[in-house]
């Protein structure tokens, strides 16, 4: 397919040293996510603030999350990339070749979480099958110029300093702007693929969980050997995804830190409770089950691939269209390690214990709890 945008494009902003940089990426339309993470952070008009791609789709509020960094670009300094999700939106409006037959599936399967819907939405105006879709786009074209001019003209690579910012990853880091736009966007497992740089390249597009084949994590990924940063949250997509924000002081420098919000309720843990010393990682490209049996809210599963058994939530279990099996979310069976005190945040409350999370790793709590504040 031929798409909105061919070659890469790149900006190198002048930032200057000891100004503090925040990357985000991997918003996806959910805009409380966004704001109470720039809060948590403490943004404010010193900081550069750096959004990693795919700020829209599959998330509730697609189009007021770009309104808001269309807002916030004009009192800061806001870089917001693009990302393959982005990328479908520009290629509908930009009238790709066989774009409205290629996307109609799309705009089924994600309804009002589709941005294109959202427009339409406002302007009254429902999708009734493919013969809408030309004239949704001249709608759009017409009603919200500022909106469809901001998100043509996002870039795709960020060179600043020591560090390279693109949504899925770079082969290279030079002669960026003759990399293939879609293929740095969609770039998927970047981590595995085995590449070294000299200077960080920092990517979102790949949740992070699906690094690790035992524990779940949603934290940042930092390979300081191969100067790769990896820090979409699986925000939206995961059950106990986080939105994550890495916080580099100096552009010049290999300092980092992060910091993340998922919007859970905080519970106290009133026990100790030992790690598992063998656990599973169910990820999405590998999560075809079998269910043994059920009880209450829980089903004993065989995992496929691995014959490993293992309890998994009801609700996290459906049938997928395009094989006709049975899949899981995101599953695991790794008891967390936990002291007495602990604050979690509580994914769900279930017949066999608590799915909670702490510092970004997901696991079973199986002690009592109580209510904790949040801060």
């Amino acid at each position: 397919m031929e798409h909105y945008c061919r070659k890469a494009r790149v900006i190198r902003p002048n930032i200057a040293p000891g100004r503090r940089v925040i990357a985000i990426s991997d918003i996806h339309g959910n805009l409380d996510f966004l704001k109470a993470l720039l809060a948590k952070v403490g943004f404010c008009r010193e900081d550069v603030l750096i959004l990693v791609g795919d700020l829209l789709e599959k998330g509730p509020e697609s189009l007021a999350v770009l309104r808001y960094v269309m807002a916030l670009s004009k009192t800061h300094e806001v870089y917001a990339l693009c990302g393959n999700c982005d990328e479908i939106d520009q290629d509908f409006l930009a009238g790709a070749d066989n774009i409205d037959e290629k996307l109609l599936p799309v705009f089924k399967f994600w309804g009002e979480r589709s941005l294109i819907l959202q427009f339409m939405k406002e302007l009254g105006r429902t999708m009734t099958g493919p013969e809408d879709l030309p004239e949704f786009r001249r709608a759009i074209w017409e009603h919200f110029p500022d909106e469809v001019e901001f998100l043509m003209a996002m870039p795709h690579i960020l060179e600043a300093g020591r560090y390279i910012f693109v949504h899925g990853g770079i082969p290279r880091t030079e002669r960026l702007e003759e990399l293939d736009a879609h293929s740095i966007m969609k770039n998927d497992d970047f981590m595995g693929q085995g590449h070294s740089f000299d200077r960080w390249v920092v990517v979102g597009h790949w949740p992070v969980t699906l690094y690790d084949p035992h524990i779940p994590s949603a934290k940042p990924v930092i390979d300081e050997a191969r100067h790769i940063v990896s820090i979409d949250g699986g925000c939206v997509l995961k059950m106990d995804g986080q939105l994550n924000a890495l916080l580099i002081p100096d552009i010049y420098a290999d300092e980092m830190t992060c910091k993340a919000y998922d919007g859970m309720e905080v519970v106290v843990a009133e026990e100790a409770q030992a790690p598992a010393e063998d656990s599973l990682n169910i990820r999405w490209s590998d999560s075809v089950i079998e269910v043994i049996r059920e009880e209450g809210d829980m089903s004993l599963c065989r995992h496929v691939s691995t014959g490993r058994e293992m309890w998994i939530l009801k609700e996290y279990i459906y049938r997928r269209r395009s094989d006709g099996l049975l899949h899981c979310e995101d599953s695991t069976d790794y008891r967390l390690p936990v002291e007495k005190g602990d604050r979690l945040a509580l994914v769900r409350r279930c017949s066999r214990g608590y799915l909670v999370k702490k510092h970004g790793t997901t696991g079973w709590y199986y002690g009592p709890i109580h209510k904790g504040e949040v801060t």
